[in-house]
């Protein structure tokens, strides 16, 4: 497969809808940006689960995912599972949002998302971040709403399994659904590295981007 690059990066913004949304999609991900760009700041938006134990764990987790990092994290109150009631609120959110960082990628949930949260929020982002790459990441969940990846990114085994080693050590208020165990984060980026000739994989669709055609000095970039 041909591989794409980003360049160097000093900035990406993460946003979920819920706690451990993120952590979920792209835990490896970040991961891998945490241990290969020191100081890297990644500014991080979640709309729901602010002044409860899942804010609490939200903070946890993703120190553990990103350390080392420059982290800069806001979680909101938004009810679970009303996003679509609250939309003036969650535009005005993710506007300002916009305004207090400057990233060179944004990741946040897909379009095709079965979870109206998800997918609303997927739908708001481009309209904010206009000028920048969105990818979305997938999350695995009881909808059957696996997406067509267009986007690889081949993880060491070494950080795959500590993705799914982390997700259960912080955040024990999902333990009890049948589907939040190592097995099964693993068995997904299993899948996605078969993918993509890798061992294991997170996978992002990509929302817009423009190619350039031709040869060029540098590495191509996405």
């Amino acid at each position: 497969m041909n591989e794409l690059f980003t360049g160097d990066l000093r900035e990406i913004a993460v946003v979920g809808a819920h706690c451990d949304d993120i952590a979920i999609g792209m835990g490896g991900t970040l991961l891998t940006l945490a241990n290969t760009v020191p100081g890297l700041r990644v500014t991080a938006l979640v709309l729901s689960g602010g002044g409860t134990e899942r804010e609490t764990e939200e903070a946890g987790a993703l120190d553990a995912f990103c350390p080392g990092s420059d982290l800069q994290l806001t979680v909101l109150d938004v009810e679970d599972g009303k996003s679509p009631a609250h939309w003036e609120r969650i535009k005005a959110c993710v506007s300002e949002f916009r305004l207090s960082c400057d990233p060179q990628l944004v990741f946040g949930p897909h379009r095709g998302d079965a979870h109206q949260d998800h997918r609303l929020l997927a739908e708001l982002l481009p309209t904010e971040f206009r000028d920048h790459l969105v990818l979305g990441y997938e999350i695995l969940k009881w909808e059957a709403d696996t997406p067509r990846p267009s986007i690889f990114h081949p993880l060491e085994a070494s950080v795959a399994e500590e993705k799914a080693r982390l997700l259960h050590k912080h955040y024990p208020s999902q333990a009890a659904h049948d589907w939040f165990d190592e097995q099964a984060f693993l068995g997904l980026a299993r899948m996605r590295g078969v993918q993509c000739r890798h061992t294991y994989a997170e996978s992002f669709i990509l929302e817009k981007a423009t190619v350039r055609f031709g040869a060029h000095r540098t590495q191509p970039q996405y």
